[in-house]
C-alpha cells in the first residue's frame, strides 16, 4: 500500500521561502506523476505543480517563476521549493502521486502553509 508523508509547512512572511517534501513508501510504479495541490479556505483544491516521470513539469499560472517542483526517484521523494511567497499562497498543501500500471491516485495528509503580510 502506498503512503505519502509530507513535511515542511509553516508560517512565513510575505517574500519568504519554504520547501515542502513528500516521501512515498510502498510499491510505486516507475511510471508516475508526482504533484502538489493546495486548498485555501472556502476554495476548491487546485493543482500547483506536476512532475511526470516522462515529460515536462507544469505549473499553475499563479506560481510560475516562483515555485519549483523537483523529484528524487531513488528516494521516491519530491519537493516544492516556494519562493517570493504571497499571502494568496496561504493554503493546505497536499502532495499527490498518480501511478500507471497499476493505476492509482494517492494523497498526503496535507501541510499548512501560512504567509503573513
Amino acid at each position: 500500500q502506498v503512503q505519502l508523508v509530507e513535511s515542511g509547512g509553516g508560517l512565513v512572511q510575505a517574500g519568504g521561502s519554504l520547501t515542502l517534501s513528500c516521501a512515498a513508501s510502498g510499491s510505486i510504479s516507475s511510471v508516475n506523476v508526482m504533484g502538489w495541490y493546495r486548498q485555501a479556505p472556502g476554495k476548491q483544491r487546485e493543482l500547483v505543480a506536476q512532475s511526470p516521470s516522462v515529460g515536462s513539469t507544469n505549473y499553475a499560472d499563479s506560481v510560475k517563476g516562483r515555485f519549483t517542483i523537483s523529484r528524487d526517484n531513488a528516494k521516491n521523494t519530491w519537493y516544492l521549493q516556494m519562493n517570493s511567497l504571497k499571502p494568496d499562497d496561504t493554503a493546505v498543501y497536499y502532495c499527490n502521486l498518480k501511478t500507471i500500471l497499476p493505476s492509482g491516485n494517492y494523497w498526503g495528509h496535507g501541510t499548512q502553509v501560512t504567509v503573513s503580510s
